[in-house]
């Protein structure tokens, strides 16, 4: 099964920026969707974006619509989200995952790397 493993997180201040990479172990199937999810302290996790793997098809979040962008590179079996304009709100733990369908709910999702943490301080 695909493992996944996440990296590019860490402390920024406000109206910075961070990009993330989501490497993974094999190529994903064509008919999978890969996605960010975060987990802010003390919350539930949420959805950021998702991207199919086949085609170019990207979804995002409203709270991150215009200042993230999800992208992969099929050579390198990696996703990527690149993030603009960060708020102390974006600050949470940031995973990949591969999923089924681009789906807001984690239920989708069948595989989930460890995370990486993000810090944006005010």
């Amino acid at each position: 099964q695909v493992q996944l493993v996440e990296s590019g997180g860490g402390l920024v201040q406000a109206g910075g920026s961070l990009k993330l990479s989501c490497a993974a172990s094999e190529r994903p199937y064509s008919s999978h969707v890969i996605a960010w999810f975060r987990q802010p302290p003390g919350k539930v996790r949420e959805f950021v974006a998702a991207i199919r793997w086949s085609r170019d098809s990207t979804f995002y979040s409203d709270s991150v619509k215009g200042r993230f962008a999800i992208s992969k590179d099929k050579d390198k079996n990696t996703l990527w989200l690149e993030m603009n304009s960060l708020k102390p709100e974006d600050t949470a733990v940031y995973s990949c995952a591969v999923g089924t369908s681009p789906d807001y709910s984690t239920t989708s999702y069948i595989r989930w790397g460890q995370g990486t943490q993000v810090t944006v301080s005010s």
